[in-house]
């Protein structure tokens, strides 16, 4: 006979077990159709022993969004060295393999529903999240007190990427570097529009093209938007 011996989760293994539980749930369904038992039965316990760690599923819906948001978040660091629009790739990419290998954690921190865990505690933990990307932003880019015209610019891209991202996952219609290519792009064509009407977003553009290397994704751009209604076979490959 044979006897199958299970190791007991602690407290704080239990607990993130079901918080990734959760984020999974979450992220595949609408919050508020994802029940106490949904969640038990995917974690493979019993409805009362989740409330044994959890009081509802509230506590659960904000802890486990919170965890998303701070992995997220975390992934916005880069030593600030180096060409502006290179260092904006390695975020790009960090942030696109979160996406696309931790799908459930992202699409759950911005599917929220208010009914589940309340409006302010979704935006809340949203707009950290904005906020860390704009800071981060700024900072690689020198700046230290935006003008409105370039604070706009700066949000309107972060929400650009974060529709973008979810856009993507639906089909990845196309591949990763084309994406993270055309986003960082995107940015840039922001910036150089607002520094068309604005004098401190023009001398933040002339840093960052200072600082480009003359083979760089901003040269690739340029020889790109220069080939345009040309005959593909023409235009070099960058």
């Amino acid at each position: 006979m044979t006897t199958e011996v299970r190791r007991r989760m602690s407290v704080e293994e239990r607990r993130e077990q079901l918080i990734a539980v959760a984020l999974d749930l979450f992220s595949h369904r609408p919050p508020d159709t994802v029940s106490i038992d949904d969640i038990a039965m995917a974690a493979g316990i019993s409805r009362p022993l989740v409330y044994r760690y959890f009081t509802c599923k509230k506590s659960l819906y904000e802890i486990a969004l919170r965890r998303a948001a701070d992995e997220l978040t975390a992934l916005f660091e880069e030593p600030v060295e180096g060409p502006p629009v290179a260092r904006l790739l390695r975020v790009l990419r960090r942030f696109l393999d979160f996406v696309e290998g931790y799908a459930p954690g992202y699409a759950a921190l911005l599917r929220g529903g208010p009914a589940t865990a309340g409006a302010g505690a979704a935006v809340s933990l949203i707009d950290g999240v904005r906020g860390a990307a704009y800071a981060r932003l700024l900072e690689h880019l020198g700046v230290r007190e935006p003008t409105p015209r370039l604070e706009l610019t700066l949000r309107s891209w972060i929400s650009l990427v974060e529709t973008t991202a979810l856009l993507w996952l639906d089909g990845r219609g196309i591949p990763r570097p084309e994406l993270e290519a055309q986003l960082a792009h995107a940015l840039m064509a922001l910036v150089a529009v607002g520094a068309a009407h604005d004098e401190d977003t023009a001398a933040v553009l002339a840093r960052v093209l200072a600082d480009e290397p003359a083979d760089g994704p901003v040269a690739a751009l340029a020889v790109r938007l220069s080939c345009a209604g040309r005959p593909l076979p023409s235009c070099p490959a960058r």
